[in-house]
């Protein structure tokens, strides 16, 4: 299991971007991933000289990015009415990722209907379809993180999609605090696809729906969405949740992904503790 690498979505650690990446590195990651959706590290934010710098300012720590997180909040593409702008700013987002070296975007792209003709399927699909052509014609993925749908949902719409620039943010965690879906099955159904993962951990706690969830967090952001942790499910430090880590890290080398394993931490009093411990606890299991 040697070829996976470590990183660290920056932004757990709450600090300003260089910092979270100085502590990311200090913290012993092989990457991170960076928020490209408010603040510096944006579209808007650097132009050409600044994402020269701060991609060599990665370098320079010998960090590679995984992945910039381009996840725009809301209804993700569930809603065809918002999406014009949605799509283009998304662009933008990818041209970024181009710009700093990174081949991965990832995002939620919001609640997947099993009924391919439902209009919230419809237009989740044709924004990935334009989403997936200029992604792919700038060597970048758009990856979708698991979460909101079963595996297989969002399988049938990857498969739908059909376009190289349109994969898979693979989340262990979310599947098993809210749909309940086995992490080590969406692997294998999933396979492919899969471009980046997050390595975080989670327990459900009682059975919840994913629109009360999702539809949480898309109306009133993460201060609505901590309403329910607690209650439905919990995010907890790596090793101490329903993630069978032996058997997840398994499938991951018998269908090929040799990427990123991205330590996110949302929620904890000391996330630069956890994050270090998340680091070691990884090191361990590469090791085994």
């Amino acid at each position: 299991m040697s070829r996976f690498k470590i990183g660290v979505l920056a932004d757990s650690f709450r600090l300003p971007p260089r910092e979270g990446v100085s502590k990311a590195k200090e913290l012993g990651a092989d990457g991170v991933q960076v928020y490209a959706v408010r603040g510096e590290i944006t579209p808007e934010g650097l132009a050409s000289a600044g994402r020269a710098e701060f991609r060599k300012f990665c370098e320079s720590l010998g960090l590679e990015i995984s992945a910039l997180c381009g996840d725009l909040g809301g209804h993700g593409f569930e809603r065809a009415a918002e999406n014009p702008a949605k799509v283009e700013r998304s662009k933008r987002i990818v041209d970024l990722a181009a710009d700093l070296g990174t081949r991965v975007v990832t995002t939620h792209v919001g609640i997947i209907p099993e009924d391919p003709e439902a209009p919230a399927f419809r237009a989740i699909l044709a924004a990935c379809r334009e989403l997936g052509a200029h992604a792919a014609g700038k060597g970048v993925t758009l990856a979708i993180e698991t979460g909101p749908e079963p595996a297989a949902v969002l399988r049938a719409l990857l498969d739908a999609a059909g376009s190289p620039g349109v994969g898979v943010n693979l989340d262990p965690a979310n599947l098993v605090m809210v749909t309940g879906d086995d992490p080590v099955a969406a692997v294998a159904t999933l396979g492919a696809y899969i471009v980046h993962t997050h390595a975080k951990d989670g327990r459900k706690l009682r059975p919840c729906a994913a629109a009360e969830v999702y539809g949480a967090f898309a109306d009133g952001g993460f201060e609505q969405l901590e309403k329910r942790m607690g209650r439905l499910f919990a995010e907890v430090p790596l090793g101490e949740g329903q993630v069978d880590w032996d058997r997840y890290l398994a499938a991951l080398e018998t269908v090929g992904y040799r990427g990123f394993l991205t330590i996110e931490r949302e929620v904890g009093a000391d996330p630069a503790a956890d994050i270090g411990r998340a680091v070691r606890f990884l090191r361990a299991k590469l090791k085994g």
